[in-house]
């Protein structure tokens, strides 16, 4: 009985082990495999794990007072087909707003310098290697009676070939503008007439029998339902060398975003998902005067975004948000399982914030003594000809970072030679 009650409050029903088998020679198998989800559900949904300690699934499976819901896990399974709506929304917004913005602004849909064809380059380049070494290079050069730079630059050409042109780049980064900044103003303007944004105290009264109302279901889960999109779509949109950074950020975020709102942290939760749409907006934004050759537009937002970044990552946040998730909470409900690894995950995303800081403080730095934002380490088109690398430190740096402020510079001339980038 007790585990109908935790499946009906906290997860999917266990698939009865009676009525799972179908009859004949493979009914037992089946029977043993039903069992063992049930067992596996069950442990999962273990209250002692997910709720404070006096707790259980039944207690959070009714109304709270006036008709309001308290949420549930099953909840958190309406992200996915939102996933995807926020999905097809952006290949609409995409064709249809961002690239005839980019269009009317004077950006060209043209891909980069395309490689002279050569059948036994190409062969080295999709078979063996995308950047040959020293040897290679000069085995190269003897086969092809070509120069060794010439080849270097064959490859750079060609690696530029593959990579997305500054249209694509422009239109990414507007749909991510569009949406960090309505989720934020949405996210303000909820959060302005909650107790809780005035006294985190507030986030820990009567925990965990707080109500959940529509307008904070709807914020949760249109926010857990984007960082699912943007976990599906990286794969898919433009590569950086963050990749794996960006990866283990995004499945914190997701991690973070479903714990919380499984047992029922989504106070607190809506004040760290405000305070990290906070800044985003800002460096989309500088993306986009980038994109558009707006030099100077660029260079304050970015200087604005990264203000922003570090005052809310690195003053409010572990001041604000950890403080009351680690020190506020322990005195009103104590700790108990799923409590420290909400925090854990939450000092994860701390660490992660130290890092971005000191890439972006290191790119204003560098700014700064330059005159301009610089190149990004993770710079998505690298100089396609000796000119450019002659010229590179007079020329406007391409300005491509990702949505959550990874910013680095982009050092490709290094006393007149060009250094190579994987």
């Amino acid at each position: 009985m007790r585990t109908e009650r935790r499946a009906e409050a906290g997860g999917p029903r266990p698939v009865s082990a009676a009525g799972a088998g179908g009859g004949g020679g493979g009914g037992g198998g089946w029977k043993m495999a039903a069992a063992a989800v049930a067992a596996v559900r069950a442990w999962f949904w273990n209250e002692r794990f997910w709720l404070p300690h006096n707790v259980t699934w039944a207690d959070l499976a009714g109304e709270a007072d006036g008709g309001l819901q308290y949420p549930r896990a099953s909840h958190v399974l309406s992200a996915f087909p939102l996933a995807l709506g926020i999905f097809a929304v952006r290949l609409l917004f995409e064709r249809f707003i961002a690239k005839p913005c980019a269009i009317n602004l004077g950006i060209q849909d043209s891909g980069a310098h395309r490689a002279q064809p050569n059948a036994i380059l190409e062969k080295v380049f999709t078979s063996i290697t995308k950047s040959p070494d020293g040897k290679r290079l000069e085995g190269l050069s003897k086969q092809l009676d070509w120069d060794v730079r010439k080849i270097q630059r064959w490859f750079r050409h060609r690696r530029n070939q593959d990579k997305p042109t500054t249209i694509t780049k422009f239109c990414e980064s507007m749909w991510r503008f569009t949406f960090y900044l309505s989720i934020f103003l949405y996210g303000i303007r909820f959060l302005w007439t909650a107790p809780w944004f005035w006294d985190t105290r507030q986030c820990w009264y009567s925990y965990p029998f707080q109500p959940l109302t529509s307008r904070l279901y709807y914020y949760y889960i249109l926010e857990l339902a984007f960082y699912w999109s943007l976990m599906f779509s990286q794969f898919t949109d433009i590569k950086r060398k963050d990749f794996l950074i960006m990866f283990v950020h995004h499945l914190a975020t997701i991690g973070l975003i479903t714990f919380s709102y499984m047992n029922n942290m989504v106070r607190v939760g809506t004040l760290v998902l405000c305070l990290h749409d906070a800044s985003d907006f800002l460096l989309e934004a500088a993306k986009l005067a980038n994109y558009a050759k707006y030099q100077r537009l660029c260079d304050a937002f970015f200087m604005l975004f990264g203000v922003v970044f570090i005052v809310t990552r690195l003053g409010i946040y572990p001041f604000w948000i950890l403080n009351t998730t680690l020190f506020e909470s322990w005195e009103l409900i104590g700790p108990y399982p799923s409590w420290w690894l909400f925090n854990g995950l939450l000092v994860t995303l701390q660490i992660l914030h130290v890092i971005w800081s000191y890439l972006i403080v290191r790119t204003a730095y560098k700014a700064l003594v330059r005159g301009k934002v610089s190149k990004d380490d993770r710079s998505d088109v690298e100089s396609s000809s000796e000119e450019e690398d002659v010229t590179s430190n007079s020329t406007k740096g391409v300005f491509s970072t990702s949505s959550n402020g990874s910013n680095r510079i982009n050092g490709h001339v290094a006393g007149g030679q060009w250094t190579e980038e994987d």
